[in-house]
């Protein structure tokens, strides 16, 4: 592992599969990676902060809690480490799932963290103590993708079953299970809540995507342009609009007050990852071509493209001044590139 103040680049053993920056502190960055390893770093600084030791298979996900002062760190091998960031050292281990981590996310107010599982579980914990909260039983296969709502209230989970499932928290009941036509005809890979917690948006392998209503559990928007896998979705969080991209090597801006594209973005290999840049009009999207690119969500141009990498882009995230974008990459390096243009 070698960590480049010059290049802003870390280096690890294998392949780096995640990555995460802090939402206090904007230098603080955490990978994982294929190596068993987890790194907390600081952008432009030539050393890590900290290793996230004791992981004994691939760290798979990493997620902050909202306050930034812990991390959560979830991997192929069962069990979930989280970590005090002020120290640097581990709190312990969440246990309970059978098979590995597929996901981790905190709940937006409090250290409640909520986990996927590929044995078709959800789990809840309390942060604090460390203690078990829920299960979620009733996927039938993989849980790909899930979270809180914004607002705490409900969780959202998607599953390579093909269905959404629409959770209350404290009961662990299912309040609505969204399956069957119109909705996706193959497994879920990815969804994305709205910032008011009304609407969930959802990618499928068939690749098509859909929003439901979370009050109503109804589909209320479908949308068809895909022609491969859906591999990442998000609101816009300054208009009408939502991203997607896909295995068919296409970046899809959506207007949904049409239900129509707005712009078809080609890249030259499949769409792994996708973020809009804060209340601006950019999307960044990470490639299997290894490159980061920057689009115009207005316009449908790109702006700007990085290279560097040499491995397919697996995780791209924004530091929380707006200023860095971090891409994780199947090339075994993390890299960081100013986007201060982009604010």
């Amino acid at each position: 592992m070698v960590l480049s103040h010059r290049h802003n680049n870390f280096r690890y053993g294998g392949e780096v599969y995640t990555v995460t920056c802090s939402p206090t502190d904007a230098t603080l960055v955490a990978t994982g990676g294929g190596d068993n390893r987890g790194f907390m770093w600081r952008i432009g600084q030539g050393d890590f902060a900290f290793e996230l030791e004791g992981h004994e298979n691939s760290v798979s996900s990493l997620a902050f809690s909202t306050d930034g002062r812990l991390l959560a760190s979830g991997s192929f091998e069962l069990n979930i480490r989280v970590w005090d960031i002020t120290s640097g050292s581990s709190k312990g281990t969440l246990e309970g799932p059978g098979g590995g981590i597929e996901w981790v996310r905190w709940h937006p107010r409090a250290h409640v963290v909520l986990a996927g599982s590929e044995d078709s579980s959800v789990w809840m914990w309390n942060a604090d103590n460390m203690a078990f909260m829920n299960m979620f039983l009733g996927h039938r296969g993989s849980v790909t993708c899930g979270g809180f709502t914004p607002d705490g209230k409900l969780i959202c989970t998607g599953s390579d079953d093909a269905t959404l499932r629409i959770w209350d928290p404290r009961s662990a009941q299912s309040i609505h299970v969204v399956s069957g036509h119109p909705y996706h005809m193959e497994g879920l890979t990815c969804l994305t809540i709205n910032v008011d917690s009304t609407l969930v948006l959802t990618g499928s392998k068939d690749g098509s995507a859909h929003i439901v209503n979370i009050t109503t559990g109804r589909v209320v928007t479908s949308l068809s342009a895909h022609t491969d896998s859906i591999e990442c979705v998000g609101f816009s969080a300054s208009a009408p609009w939502a991203a997607t991209g896909g295995m068919d090597n296409k970046l899809i801006i959506w207007d949904l007050q049409r239900s129509s594209p707005r712009s078809i973005c080609e890249h030259e290999d499949g769409v792994t990852c996708l973020l809009w840049l804060g209340q601006s009009k950019y999307v960044a999207t990470g490639c299997v071509d290894g490159k980061v690119r920057i689009w115009d969500s207005r316009s449908g141009e790109c702006v700007r493209t990085f290279n560097g990498h040499t491995g397919a882009i697996q995780s791209i995230a924004a530091s929380s001044n707006g200023e860095y974008l971090v891409s994780a990459s199947m090339d075994g390096t993390a890299r960081v590139f100013e986007i201060t243009d982009f604010n």
